[in-house]
């Protein structure tokens, strides 16, 4: 059996297992990659999945980062099955067609600027509304603790993750030449006594654990006292007259949030009058699901239930479905509560608050999920003093508020507690979906428990896996991380210099007018080095 990782490998996007075993091909969750320019590219580069040649599918939950690829790998010939729970499957129907949908927006956006500018070949959107409702057609649910069949000698069974609605630890049974071997793959494991989902369950001791380890390196701060903290930065801005902003993904955290601010407001400590906007059509549809799968919520949402409350509704909500709606929250004057997506700020309306926003004294920006790497909410919360939206550079003078209460992945010593069943059994440890920090010190934290060498895979590094051997490693280096030619782009560099400085010789001869207009887009490229260095 072998196993290759195509994403969430030293980093948290693009979650992705590639596995050949008893005669097919298959993988566990398809998402997409986020964060700068080099990993995003990774999304189009899907000759590494070799997507007709892929025999089924199994989704771990419906998130972007586990899901987001599955249209492109339809684009690309892909109409197998793909295997999910329920409430996974009603999630990843909307989910994928509002990606698609942004995917085509942002073609569209760039195929004017290449018309603009004379330029041919604007690059196509990475899938179309189309490809996400055929995808949609090949959903395959099966519920929790139901053991399935998706290929000869492959059983495979869902457990309750905790980390979302329908979201799911997945346990593989392979069996090849008469012998059999166990897997676990975590999934996003979630943190006990979340909000609204139930506690993440204890899948059955296998040979090998392929886990999640986003917070493997820090537990959540203050984490009973989330309602708190939301309350201060309400506080904070509607003292002042400003608006509150919280970028939330659409699925899970835009109901918590509402969840808890439905507590504040019976707690009286939610302003009477301010209102409240869920400015995020998508999340708005979730809201919608996640009311029809109520069976899966945990006991003190079920309570609620029982007493005739809605956890969602508040006096002042007010849903937004279009951009006119969207825009006229900035246009009104005095504080409000914006919950708008995307979580990480690197699409979506959210960006268009946050540039409205950013910049007031007063105002508050609340963080309350991970941010990734090179995503304009990590700069934020590792305090920039300034980011550029929609090309403009926006001065960050806004309260930021970081709420780790909120966030749907378990903690340091909730992973530990996650795995320590498995790990006591002497199963062999892979550590996935975290960045090299979070890795390392939790690898450091299982050896030192269980005396485990945990295994750390990098970007398309492969594992062979054979019974009662060590696992067989093969890297990929060049192609995961072609070098940067450094040499080469300084060479450019120092070339137009040296032309540029030539051409300054007759720079005296062109009237005033040219010669200022030629200035200030000196001055320009002066200001874009002097912020490359300032990042260096």
């Amino acid at each position: 059996m072998k196993v290759q990782f195509l994403g969430a490998a030293r980093t948290v996007t693009g979650s992705c297992y590639m596995i050949e075993a008893c005669g097919a091909r298959f993988c566990i969750d398809c998402g997409m990659h986020q964060g700068n320019k080099a990993i995003e590219e990774r999304n189009r580069n899907t000759k590494v999945y070799y997507p007709s040649n892929i025999d089924f599918i199994l989704v771990t939950h419906a998130h972007i980062d586990h899901s987001g690829l599955l249209p492109r790998m339809v684009h690309e010939g892909f109409e197998k099955n793909i295997y999910c729970t329920p409430a996974t499957g009603e999630l990843l129907n909307i989910m994928l067609q509002d990606s698609a949908h942004i995917q085509e927006m942002e073609a569209l956006a760039e195929r004017k600027k290449y018309n603009r500018r004379g330029l041919e070949n604007p690059p196509d959107p990475l899938y179309t509304v189309e490809d996400a409702q055929k995808t949609a057609t090949l959903f395959s649910t099966v519920d929790y603790h139901n053991t399935f069949e998706p290929h000869s000698g492959i059983k495979a069974t869902f457990y309750d993750a905790g980390h979302i609605l329908g979201s799911s630890t997945l346990y593989l049974e392979v069996t090849e030449d008469g012998k059999k071997t166990t897997l676990v793959f975590s999934g996003d494991i979630g943190r006990p006594q979340a909000l609204i989902v139930r506690d993440p369950e204890t899948p059955p001791p296998a040979d090998y654990v392929f886990m999640e380890t986003t917070y493997g390196d820090r537990e959540h701060k203050n984490e009973t006292s989330s309602h708190e903290e939301l309350a201060e930065a309400i506080a904070y801005s509607y003292k002042n007259h400003e608006k509150i902003i919280i970028p939330a993904f659409a699925v899970e955290r835009t109901q918590e949030i509402l969840y808890c601010l439905h507590m504040l407001n019976k707690a009286g400590k939610l302003p009477e009058d301010i209102p409240v906007f869920v400015d995020s059509p998508l999340a708005i549809r979730a809201t919608e699901i996640f009311e029809r799968h109520k069976k899966l919520f945990d006991e003190d949402a079920t309570e609620l239930l029982s007493q005739g409350e809605n956890p969602f509704a508040l006096p002042n909500l007010k849903y937004t479905m279009n951009a006119d709606e969207s825009k006229a929250i900035n246009d009104m004057s005095g504080s409000a509560i914006v919950i708008s997506a995307s979580g990480m700020c690197n699409a979506g309306r959210i960006k268009h608050h946050l540039r409205h926003n950013l910049w007031r004294k007063g105002a508050s920006i609340v963080f309350v999920g991970y941010q990734a790497l090179g995503t304009p909410g990590r700069k934020l919360v590792e305090n920039a003093k300034s980011i550029t939206l929609f090309g403009e550079d926006v001065d960050v003078a806004a309260k930021i508020f970081t709420i780790g209460g909120f966030s749907g992945h378990a903690g340091q010593s909730q992973l530990l507690e996650w795995v320590t069943p498995q790990a006591s059994q002497g199963a062999k440890i892979v550590l996935t979906h975290g960045e090299e920090k979070a890795q390392d010190t939790f690898a450091a934290i299982l050896k030192e428990r269980f005396n485990i060498e945990a295994i750390i895979p990098a970007y398309l590094e492969e594992v062979s896996l054979v019974a009662n051997e060590a696992p067989q490693l093969v890297q990929h280096e060049q192609m995961a991380h072609p070098p940067v030619d450094w040499e080469f782009l300084i060479g450019q560099l120092d070339q137009k210099w040296d032309i540029f400085k030539d051409k300054l010789n007759t720079i005296d001869q062109r009237p005033w007018v040219e010669q200022t207009d030629l200035r200030d887009q000196l001055a320009r490229a002066d200001y874009a080095l002097t912020r490359l260095i300032s990042r260096m």
